[in-house]
């Protein structure tokens, strides 16, 4: 079943300017954006996704309220607020700030823990401010990266980053570690991975299809994969188109915007990026060669 994309959290129009968003990235299930918020008072209204709103910049004075609990504090770069799915509240900034919004489906987050054994199945994402962990951070760090890049990832990195993200909110990492102790795919499950990744480059691949092929749970999937080939599922499926587009184009038969959408590229730009990052060559000195 196909999860619908997180819309954008709303606060009032005045009070907020988007900066950058996953609107038109293609993600599912989960979403970020980048906003700046002015100073005063603001009420975030109770929504069927869990939120997160990270810190970035210039520290500010905040004064907060979520589930009958209220907290004053000095909010720094990386400081996290949880608001889980149901719940609203309200903030307070002394200041102008910049929070990085992160947003994930109950049905995506429910679908992850469950996925994680017991201990999964009874986790649970609970109100939290002013969160501080490295852990966290990294993640989060990293999905704004890829939101704020010329040319973003694979949406399969996105999805990645936003798994580990709900098995660290839900404090389910001793399950997760827990159910990636096996060493690494079969040989028969291997290839049956690869053959369904190669025979759908030129479509939106999702870490839930592929793990569904190889008959794990996504997080379990996820380091099996990576123990295996020696890189992230991502990383492995750029490769994969990268190559591909290569081989497509010595054969000089297809336009450069055709071989970027039947490798699964957005446009023709996107191919030359990930190209010239991954082989250190363009497409068109790929074509003089």
């Amino acid at each position: 079943m196909k999860v619908q994309t997180v819309k954008a959290m709303s606060l009032h129009a005045a009070a907020r300017t988007r900066l950058r968003s996953s609107e038109h990235l293609n993600w599912s299930g989960f979403g970020a954006e980048l906003v700046h918020i002015a100073a005063g008072a603001h009420r975030v209204p109770a929504m069927a996704e869990h939120r997160v709103g990270v810190h970035v910049g210039t520290p500010v004075t905040a004064h907060c309220r979520c589930d009958g609990r209220r907290m004053s504090r000095i909010q720094t770069h990386g400081d996290a607020d949880v608001i889980p799915a149901g719940l609203d509240g309200e903030w307070a900034d002394d200041a102008d700030c910049t929070i990085l919004r992160i947003g994930f489906t109950d049905e995506f987050a429910r679908r992850t823990l469950s996925q994680l054994g017991r201990r999964g199945a009874n986790a649970r994402i609970t109100p939290r401010f002013q969160w501080r962990d490295a852990r966290f951070q990294h993640l989060a760090w990293a999905l704004r990266a890829d939101l704020e890049a010329a040319h973003v990832s694979d949406p399969l990195y996105a999805e990645s980053l936003c798994v580990a993200m709900i098995v660290r909110l839900a404090n389910a990492d001793d399950a997760f570690d827990a159910k990636s102790s096996s060493p690494r795919l079969t040989r028969r499950i291997a290839m049956r991975v690869t053959d369904y990744i190669d025979a759908h480059l030129d479509t939106r691949l999702t870490l839930a299809e592929l793990a569904e092929v190889a008959e794990f749970s996504v997080p379990h999937f996820k380091v099996l994969f990576r123990a295996t080939f020696g890189a992230p599922v991502h990383r492995y499926v750029v490769e994969q188109r990268i190559g591909r587009a290569k081989r497509l184009l010595l054969q000089g038969r297809l336009p450069v915007t055709r071989i970027a959408l039947e490798c699964g590229f957005a446009h023709a730009s996107h191919m030359a990026y990930w190209m010239k990052r991954t082989l250190g060559v363009t497409p068109r000195e790929i074509v003089r060669e």
